[in-house]
């Protein structure tokens, strides 16, 4: 049996203390397989972005266990933690994080420079990147030159660029007009079917559609699973 990509072992996420404490994820265990697309939905506040925190090795968890490839995150020294997020996991942020000093090329390959590959090649793989995000024309150009919409997308290139087998992706479609968003959850598709694990946040069931399951989350709960199509909180 192949390892799973990504395990939450009844994961606890604890903000705060005393009367301000929050229990942002209460008890959550999950499993994605190898090439598995699995999206997660919940209200404003149901843990969606804490779950992906916790998965990409941005947040430990207050108790439990998660684990990639079977590597238990919380056994890894500060070093080889973000070795393995390098190398491993391409995350997208709501928030997008592009550098502004950088092109968006050099925003695309710094994760692979990073990594030591050779200057040429990152140039290389990020120009392969931009091309599968639709967007190669604008590798010369700074982040502060481009739209909303363009800029998640080179932030979606950033994460796909390399041999990522994980890609985590928190509202990746959420400056993109209804079309776009459907050309970006589609590449997602894509990349799952070629063997990377998906673990999407979106707020819209028609996106979550494209997903293998889609998980819901309820007060730091899951509160349903089901496959895609079959979603009984979707509406």
């Amino acid at each position: 049996m192949s390892t799973p990509a990504l395990e939450l072992h009844e994961a606890v996420k604890i903000h705060g203390t005393g009367e301000q404490q929050v229990r942002a994820l209460d008890g959550v265990s999950l499993t994605v397989g190898p090439g598995e697309f699995v999206a997660i939905m919940g209200a404003s506040g149901s843990g969606k972005s804490t779950l992906l925190h916790l998965a990409g090795g941005l947040a430990t968890p207050t108790s439990g266990e998660v684990l990639v490839h079977g590597t238990a995150l919380g056994a890894l020294s500060p070093a080889a933690l973000a070795d393995l997020r390098r190398d491993e996991i391409g995350y997208v942020f709501q928030d997008l994080n592009l550098l502004p000093a950088l092109s968006v090329a050099e925003n695309v390959a710094l994760p692979r420079e990073l990594a030591g590959i050779s200057p040429r090649r990152a140039a290389e793989e990020a120009q392969a990147a931009l091309e599968s995000v639709g967007i190669a024309d604008l590798a010369r150009r700074g982040p502060e030159e481009i739209s909303g919409g363009q800029a998640q997308r080179v932030a979606i290139a950033r994460a796909l660029i390399g041999e990522r087998s994980l890609l985590l992706a928190d509202e990746p479609t959420g400056a993109l007009d209804s079309a776009t968003s459907r050309e970006i959850v589609a590449l997602l598709r894509e990349k799952a079917d070629a063997g990377t694990s998906i673990v999407l946040v979106t707020h819209e069931a028609r996106l979550a559609a494209w997903a293998d399951r889609t998980i819901q989350l309820r007060d730091g709960r899951i509160s349903g699973i089901a496959a895609a199509q079959e979603m009984p909180w979707a509406g």
